[in-house]
């Protein structure tokens, strides 16, 4: 009997866990979205609910003027891997609860540092952010609620907020160049032997006019570990920013040298750079006067 009375409980406690695993349809199903706005990574992760009929800014689906959790089941969750302007207005990097209040004339964005918070909990002293909207009709109704991103560039975009006949835009825009800098003067702190690493950061500050003394230091560096026509050619081109054409012009003519020795396959999309750079440099170097000569004693 005890044996009966075990297998039994054995197969409910088989049959609750086979339960457990079954995956279901969700009413509103999880979404992410990610978007690339030049160096910075912004993800969305929320859930989808529909309309099924009924209108959603309504006091019985979404009333206008209440905190919102902006999709549905668990809040919204909006990270960015660096600091992002959002509407203007700076958002530290990291992860938020994003929340709404929608109203007819303009909406509320808020960025939650309570990751978990939502309408019944929501507590204005967690913001990290708050920014209005401008929410605008569609000319497509959305059945879905949905989130995505717009109009890119590699410092901007916009981040659409749907559902319904209603669109909430909010621009988000980065500091492209601030963000590349540090992750150049990173890379150079975490791997400063990497002549790799020395020759691309002296290459991105060479594209900015920036930390040329800096450069010129790391470009040496990274010639003493593998000379290369590339780290050569830097060198040239760096002192040539620097306005020292005489020593960038024998440079630029051993970059060629070395470039057509080396057998690199990449060297003809640098040959003619550095075919133009020997010109220039040598057209920028004054050309000695000859001295007068005296006129003689009598």
């Amino acid at each position: 009997m005890r044996k009966l009375l075990l297998s039994a409980a054995a197969l409910c406690l088989a049959a609750q866990l086979a339960t457990a695993q079954i995956r279901l349809p969700q009413p509103s199903p999880a979404a992410s979205v990610m978007q690339t706005v030049g160096t910075t990574d912004v993800t969305v992760k929320y859930s989808r609910p529909s309309l099924k009929g009924r209108e959603v800014f309504t006091s019985a689906l979404v009333p206008y003027g209440k905190v919102w959790r902006t999709g549905a089941n668990q809040a919204t969750n909006f990270t960015t891997t660096t600091d992002i302007m959002v509407g203007g207005q700076k958002l530290a990097a990291g992860s938020y609860a994003l929340l709404s209040i929608p109203d007819q004339s303009q909406w509320t964005l808020i960025f939650s540092k309570n990751l978990s918070t939502q309408e019944a909990n929501y507590k204005q002293e967690e913001d990290a952010l708050r920014v209005n909207v401008t929410p605008s009709a569609t000319a497509q109704k959305a059945e879905s609620f949905g989130i995505d991103f717009s109009d890119v560039t590699d410092s901007t975009a916009n981040m659409n907020i749907s559902w319904g006949s209603v669109r909430a835009s909010a621009p988000l825009r980065v500091d492209v160049n601030a963000n590349a800098a540090a992750s150049v003067d990173k890379a150079v702190a975490d791997k400063p032997e990497d002549p790799a690493v020395l020759q691309a950061a002296a290459n991105y500050n060479l594209s900015k006019g920036r930390n040329l003394d800096q450069s010129l230091s790391m470009i040496d560096k990274s010639i003493g570990m593998k000379e290369t026509f590339r780290n050569v050619w830097t060198k040239a081109q760096i002192l040539a920013k620097m306005g020292k054409f005489a020593d960038a012009l024998p440079l630029a003519k051993k970059a060629m040298s070395l470039g057509e020795s080396s057998g690199d396959a990449s060297f003809p999309f640098f040959k003619d750079a550095i075919g133009k750079g020997v010109t220039d440099y040598a057209s920028k170097i004054p050309v000695a006067m000859p001295a007068m000569p005296g006129k003689k004693k009598k």
